[in-house]
């Protein structure tokens, strides 16, 4: 029989928050921000990033879609932006930020974790975005202070696809990496989740993946994330009582 699911990390944008209808204005104003008020340049820099500026959809797996500040800068700086690198991480990062006033949750987001505390169980958040960012988004949808863990790009830990964020998940929680779930919309979850050993790697769809991106990686792949508790308790793999996470979760 299968351990049980005792913790659970999340991705942010596309997992928790619909991407396109938080992140499509978002990306707009920072190509804009980027391109110093040059519209041409803005539109250069959207098609760069993954993000079609004529249909606002953004490519799965694209510089916008799954990388984080840092490596988006660089690329803008590269392809013509006039700002500095370093500059343009501090503003991105701050329009990033602003922007999570506005992100839309994922319907129903709330109850899930209540569910998912009601079961005993540790959540957490890895994010591309900054942890400001991250914190911002988590109180505009009603989560700051219902996660155990929250890290961005900028927490010490690496970035995705690296384990290091799912590996510091694993040890702020006392928690084993057969005893946790990585849940995400981006193979660069997916990826960071396989190279922390997770036992269980799902996949989301409200985000830039198709089910056809995911399919070849991701064990089980949801419409949204709120049909995590219904998978879990399918596969057997659902917390029958509540538990110490100090203590030994085979115990």
């Amino acid at each position: 029989m299968a351990d049980p699911i005792l913790g659970v990390l999340f991705d942010k944008d596309g997992t928790l928050v619909d991407y396109s209808a938080t992140w499509a204005p978002i990306n707009v104003a920072a190509a804009c921000f980027a391109a110093d008020g040059d519209p041409d340049l803005a539109e250069h820099l959207l098609r760069i990033g993954g993000h079609d500026p004529v249909t606002g959809r953004i490519a799965a797996g694209s510089l916008l879609a799954a990388s984080h500040t840092i490596e988006i800068a660089q690329a803008w700086r590269n392809a013509g932006s006039p700002f500095t690198a370093a500059a343009l991480t501090c503003e991105l990062d701050r329009i990033f930020t602003e922007g999570a006033a506005a992100a839309v949750a994922v319907p129903n987001v709330v109850q899930l974790f209540q569910e998912l505390h009601g079961a005993g169980m540790r959540s957490g958040v890895a994010t591309s975005d900054s942890v400001a960012g991250a914190h911002a988004t988590l109180r505009t949808i009603g989560l700051d202070g219902l996660l155990d863990f929250v890290a961005g790009y900028d927490s010490g830990h690496g970035g995705k696809p690296e384990p290091g964020m799912a590996t510091a998940f694993s040890k702020a929680t006392g928690l084993p990496p057969y005893a946790l779930a990585m849940v995400g919309d981006n193979l660069h979850d997916i990826r960071m989740g396989r190279a922390a050993a997770f036992s269980l790697c799902v996949g989301v769809l409200t985000g830039t993946s198709t089910r056809q991106d995911l399919e070849a990686e991701a064990d089980h792949i949801l419409d949204d994330v709120t049909h995590l508790p219904h998978l879990l308790q399918h596969l057997g793999r659902w917390p029958s009582r509540q538990f110490d996470a100090g203590a030994n979760p085979r115990g």
